[in-house]
Formats: C-alpha cells, sequence, structure tokens
C-alpha cells in the first residue's frame, strides 16, 4: 500500500474498539485519548519494574505481556499474561503511584500508554468520568483477582 494511502485513526476512534472503554461518550473517550501515546516494545523488554513511580497505564493492542512477581526463593513468576485488548496498570491510580509487579513483553507488543498524572487531572476535574473510571478498573481487579483465586486452588487444593 503506498503511503499517501494509509489512513490514520485518533487515538480516540481506536479506544472505541477496546472492551474497557464500552459504552464511555465520545467526550470522556476524547479526553482520555488526551493522555494517550503509542508505545512498541520488543519481545523481552521489560514496560515496568516492581516499585518504580507508577505513571503510567497500558492498552495492549497487538502482543502479549507477561505480569510478573519476583519470589525470593523462586525468581520470577508468572501470575497473569495480557493480551490484545486488555489493560495492565492501575498503581498510576492509588497512591503512592507504585508498581506492584514486573511486567515484560512476551512478543513485539503495540500499546498505547496512558499519561497517570495527565488522567488523573482529567478526573478531578470531571469526577463523572473519574468515577466511571474508578469503576472500571475496579472491574479489571475484580477479574484478575477472581483468576488469581482459580488458579490458587488449582495450585493449592485438596488433590480430591
Amino acid at each position: 500500500m503506498a503511503v499517501g494511502s494509509v489512513s490514520m485513526r485518533r487515538l480516540d476512534e481506536v479506544l472505541q474498539e477496546v472492551p474497557f472503554f464500552a459504552g464511555m461518550t465520545e467526550a470522556q473517550l476524547g479526553l482520555i485519548a488526551g493522555c494517550g501515546s503509542n508505545a512498541i516494545f520488543d519481545a523481552g523488554e521489560v514496560l515496568v519494574r516492581e516499585g518504580d513511580a507508577a505513571d503510567t497505564f497500558y492498552v495492549v493492542r497487538h502482543g502479549t505481556v507477561a505480569i510478573d512477581l519476583h519470589s525470593p526463593t523462586r525468581g520470577s513468576l508468572t501470575v497473569e499474561t495480557i493480551g490484545p485488548g486488555e489493560i495492565v496498570g492501575w498503581s498510576w491510580l492509588f497512591p503512592p503511584h507504585r508498581w506492584h509487579f514486573d511486567v515484560r513483553a512476551l512478543s513485539p507488543v503495540r500499546a498505547t500508554a496512558f499519561d497517570g498524572a495527565c488522567l488523573r487531572g482529567k478526573c478531578e476535574d470531571d469526577p463523572v468520568l473519574g468515577y466511571d473510571l474508578m469503576k472500571r478498573f475496579a472491574q479489571v481487579f475484580i477479574d484478575r483477582l477472581q483468576s488469581t483465586r482459580l488458579r490458587l486452588l488449582d495450585v493449592y487444593g485438596d488433590g480430591a
């Protein structure tokens, strides 16, 4: 395809296709998109490290990432694998804004990175947006905790 015929879509249009943002108004998507930028990671590259300042969250558009937890006795343990359309990171939303896990690309990854400080400011200015995002991130927590619970039952079940 010739470069001149490539259609560039605005970020708010791309966000309409992400399940996390389903049902948000065009105005809300526009506000959120104003805090976003494209991010590209090579396979094996670390997106974030546990303990670092959490000032970003990501929507994975292509590829997969691993959410890893460091164990002093077992090394790095993958606790979740995240793929296209899924969210990585909520620590930007809650003080002290520090990452609780490592996140690394398992394959080449294209993502949208959102500036946490920018988005927190917009949420303060627009409490309806802030509450909506809080509910959406709470659902991500619930889903991830439920997934972890099921894995723990599988690992530590009674074997009956």
